[in-house]
């Protein structure tokens, strides 16, 4: 499923359009290049799963964990990892099938660890402002 984001403004409705694709589904893994826009569209995507905390990049601490609404969501950014052992140190399955939402920015660092069903999400920069988000459910 293609869909244009053309301002900030729109990113709710487009936050709240694919955790509703997503179904029951909660494993999401983002992609797109630096600076696309995939922590923005996370923040969104906590907002709608009734996260009042603040949203920020987990860059130095691997992952972040919210308060939802009725559960918790874990925020990740693989970015930085030298090796996939480094996730599993991290003890990633302990997360990744919890039953919780997780939200993986850089899944490329770990392409033998990702659960067997998951949400593709690809941020595609259009413009300044403009972003086209592309989904599958894999």
């Amino acid at each position: 499923m293609n869909l244009p984001v053309k301002s900030l403004d729109e990113l709710k409705h487009a936050a709240e359009q694919l955790i509703n694709f997503g179904g029951s589904e909660k494993i999401f893994l983002f992609y797109g290049n630096m600076g696309a826009g995939k922590t923005t569209l996370i923040k969104s995507l906590c907002g709608c799963l009734g996260t009042k905390e603040t949203v920020t990049s987990p860059t130095f601490s691997i992952v972040n964990e919210y308060q939802g609404g009725s559960s918790k969501i874990y925020h990740f950014d693989f970015y930085r990892l030298k090796n996939q052992s480094e996730a599993l140190d991290l003890g990633y399955e302990e997360y990744f099938y919890s039953g919780n939402y997780c939200f993986i920015e850089w899944p490329e660092k770990i392409p033998d660890l990702w659960p067997d069903h998951y949400i593709r999400v690809d941020v595609q920069v259009v413009s300044d402002k403009e972003r086209l988000l592309t989904f599958a459910k894999i």
